[in-house]
């Protein structure tokens, strides 16, 4: 797309707050729209309201060439499974349409790695088969991942209804390196375990917003689904030896040396050429 404006929802959050300051770097024009005012809005237009809330996000619309929707409850964990499902499917619905009616042709909206039904289900799933990609069969049986996979069928329904363009980003644990990141590689190099149902993936959130931009930019026209992660895990341990104790006898189709992440990244590489470049390291 153009140096036109661009519309972030959920601004005021980690990654939108990310989003906000990247598109600065870039002199980007932007409009964020938060329930909540963003922190350092770094000379954005800011409307507060709903993202659900069709009044507010025509106002946010107002001069908006492409859109970041990054608004959602994050987690089932946060509220009831009726309000992370319906406000979660709601937004997206809302701001998609109404961008689409307003004339934008391009967006890109935060999915989750939590789509495939991994991460929060109530029993121990196990992926069909490493490198996860686009096409792994779903396991969904919380809200949030139900929410998401509608997010993404609800993108591609745009597209056929409107010829809106969309990338949604499925994205893994983001944090900053230096702080949640290492946080969590040192709680994964104690009991690597519980970070099973994510497999050990994560995403520095200055990655994920260049993610976010270039996606916008550089994708080809169509619905598409992505995956984004850093090239290797936060764990310590090999990759291979990981799943074979916590995801015993998962088919591996690629190989995965040392500690590889056990996702195949080359849709994010085609369609925006895609390389996280902040990796955490483990200490010697």
């Amino acid at each position: 797309m153009s140096n036109g404006r661009v519309l972030v929802t959920g601004a005021a959050g980690r990654l939108g707050s990310a989003v906000l300051a990247e598109l600065a770097r870039r002199s980007r024009a932007v409009t964020a729209l938060d329930r909540r005012g963003p922190a350092e809005p770094a000379g954005a237009r800011v409307v507060i309201g709903e993202v659900a809330d069709v009044a507010a996000v025509r106002e946010a619309l107002e001069g908006v060439e492409g859109v970041i929707h990054l608004a959602a409850i994050p987690s089932p964990l946060l509220a009831s499974a009726e309000e992370v499902f319906c406000h979660n499917s709601a937004a997206t619905f809302t701001v998609l349409e109404q961008a689409a009616v307003a004339g934008v042709r391009r967006c890109v909206l935060a999915s989750s790695y939590s789509a495939t039904g991994l991460p929060y289900s109530p029993r121990r799933l196990h992926p069909a088969y490493v490198p996860i990609d686009e096409s792994l069969p779903l396991q969904v049986e919380d809200p949030y991942a139900l929410s998401k996979q509608v997010d993404e069928l609800t993108a591609a329904m745009m597209w056929y209804r409107h010829g809106l363009s969309s990338v949604a980003l499925r994205l893994p644990f983001l944090g900053h390196l230096e702080d949640e990141i290492a946080r969590r590689a040192e709680a994964a190099a104690a009991d690597p375990g519980p970070l099973g149902t994510e497999l050990w993936m994560y995403l520095d959130v200055d990655d994920a917003a260049r993610a976010c931009l270039d996606a916008l930019d550089r994708a080809p026209e169509g619905a598409h689904v992505a995956g984004v992660a850093a090239p290797e895990t936060l764990a310590s341990e090999a990759t291979l030896e990981l799943l074979e104790r916590y995801h015993p006898g998962v088919r591996v189709r690629a190989p995965l040396p040392g500690r590889a992440a056990p996702i195949d990244l080359s849709r994010a590489r085609a369609l925006f050429d895609f390389r996280a470049e902040r990796i955490w390291r483990p200490v010697p």
